[in-house]
């Protein structure tokens, strides 16, 4: 059983993992991944993961071959079944962790929470959060039996590319990438260079402390609002719908409404060929 109080929060400390790990019901995923380096995550996990943890694969497992996007949404279906094939049922309480302060393991938690499941939670602080506590490390991969796993049918809490068109001015448009790529001054993997027009600049690791840790709630809910976030409703956008998923999760921690999020991203948005702003400001 998941920790007192939180059953059904999106945050699990390392401490109370710890105390949690030999729990029938909890299953642990290791959603290590690295932009440009393929196997890279899974050869991480191999090196030493949480006792008990499975590795579930961003590219294999938490995307589609092919859609809009480098990271497109699976058929929910067809997540459901692949994630049941690992071991992950309906009546577990799943916790994903990274080493990346989840920036990854979020795409995770929002996939599941916003499919229906009410046990998910992701490791506040990753691996090193875990390590600093003195939290143990295996190469032993388990054998899970095959879990049913029964998620709703269709995605819920997206908006395309096309409406976002549409919408642009109307909603608060947050882009969690770092503040180099927002500019345009630099552009690694996506065609263009620069923002969406009207996106705001909201780098997804300035949800963490110095620590790596969520900060708290009522620092989180200053900055959301600062970003106008009480102004509008809220669209969260990335550079493949990846780390966006951060957002929601601190959104949620800091009592705010869930935003949408643009599972495309600015991969799908530049490879659309529409406009993108370069610079500071939000154009």
């Amino acid at each position: 059983m998941a920790p007192e109080g939180r059953r059904h929060h999106p945050l699990v400390t390392p401490e109370d993992l710890l105390g949690h790990l030999d729990d029938p019901d909890l299953r642990l995923a290791d959603v290590r991944w690295y932009l440009g380096r393929p196997g890279a995550g899974r050869a991480a996990y191999e090196a030493g993961h949480i006792p008990g943890a499975l590795f579930v694969d961003l590219d294999g497992d938490l995307s589609a071959p092919v859609g809009p996007g480098r990271h497109p949404l699976p058929d929910p279906v067809a997540f459901a079944e692949r994630l049941g094939a690992l071991g992950f049922g309906s009546d577990h309480w799943i916790v994903a962790y990274d080493d990346v302060g989840g920036i990854v393991a979020a795409r995770l938690w929002w996939m599941l929470d916003a499919l229906g499941h009410p046990r998910v939670s992701i490791l506040d602080g990753g691996l090193a959060a875990w390590r600093a506590i003195g939290g143990p490390l295996t190469t032993e991969v388990p054998n899970r039996p095959p879990a049913r796993l029964e998620l709703a049918a269709r995605w819920a809490r997206t908006v395309d590319r096309d409406e976002l068109r549409r919408r642009l001015g109307s909603v608060v448009l947050l882009d969690g990438r770092a503040p180099e790529r927002y500019r345009g001054e630099i552009e690694p993997v996506d065609p263009a260079a620069g923002h969406i027009p009207t996106a705001r600049s909201a780098p997804v690791t300035e949800n963490l402390g110095p620590d790596g840790r969520f900060r708290p709630p009522e620092a989180l809910r200053a900055r959301f609002l600062a970003l106008g976030c009480d102004a509008a409703p809220v669209v969260v956008a990335c550079g493949s719908g990846v780390n966006a998923c951060h957002h929601v999760l601190a959104m949620r921690v800091a009592g705010l409404p869930d935003p949408l999020l643009y599972p495309g991203s600015f991969s799908d948005w530049s490879r659309a060929g529409l406009p993108v702003i370069a610079g500071e400001e939000p154009g």
